[in-house]
């Protein structure tokens, strides 16, 4: 199994990034070529995992040359016989095969990172792949798709533990111009609005919600792509109680 020396902190940048796991492992395709593919929201970093190397020998390299607008930022596989390397600038990365490398079939990770004005469910252009022997003849080629995703939405208000009313406000930030949907802890729609050019949304339920413990959660919706942000816990007053 393929240890990432980066894994913890891109996890953490990931775990708010999309509903769409923006590093999903992907499948070799049919056709034997080079493939990678990763959701990543702007601003965001992300892994694209490569497949479909095959065989490695030593003085093969394996390059990612990164999409327009995005950058490598790292090659975290932390295994005996390769060297990975960042070009300066981040327009490309490689993975040298120094030694002894153990296995087939293995999985090639290039951190990327997209620019926080990339557009949420667009596909970035021209990222590709190419493998090479040890005297630079080419021995695979592929491309890597990467859509841009869309940053999870966050619940600022109700707060979590105060009492509140059985209709309370719902606030909270988002992508902008994305549709922001809050449901409870049955799943059902409680509210649903658009968030405004600066980010920030609010809505009323139009049911009123019962006494007792209750559960939000609210999802960000955008050209396809969508996000879901942290569940909060409330606690709804009994009908006739103050807030």
């Amino acid at each position: 199994m393929n240890r990432y020396s980066r894994t913890a902190a891109v996890a953490g940048a990931l775990v708010a990034g999309a509903l769409v796991c923006p590093a999903t492992p992907v499948a070799a395709r049919d056709d034997g070529g080079l493939w990678g593919a990763a959701i990543i929201a702007p601003g965001r970093e992300g892994i694209v995992e490569v497949v479909g190397v095959g065989e490695v020998f030593e003085g093969a390299v394996l390059t990612l040359t990164a999409p327009l607008g995005a950058r490598v930022t790292g090659t975290p596989l932390d295994a005996s016989g390769y060297r990975g390397s960042v070009a300066a600038g981040g327009r490309s990365a490689t993975y040298t095969v120094t030694g002894a490398a153990a296995g087939r079939d293995r999985v090639f990770p290039f951190v990327l990172a997209v620019p926080a004005d990339a557009v949420p469910g667009t596909r970035l252009r021209d990222c590709s792949l190419r493998f090479t022997d040890a005297r630079g003849v080419p021995r695979a080629v592929g491309r890597c798709a990467v859509t841009v995703g869309l940053a999870g939405p966050v619940l600022r208000r109700p707060l979590s533990g105060v009492p509140l009313s059985a209709r309370p406000k719902i606030s909270g930030t988002a992508h902008p111009g994305a549709e922001v949907t809050v449901r409870d802890k049955d799943d059902r729609e409680a509210c649903r609005t658009t968030a405004a050019p600066d980010g920030t949304w609010a809505c009323t339920p139009g049911a009123a919600f019962p006494a007792g413990a209750n559960r939000l959660q609210a999802v960000a919706a955008l050209n396809g792509v969508s996000a879901i942000s942290e569940q909060v816990d409330i606690v709804v007053a009994p009908a006739g109680e103050d807030q």
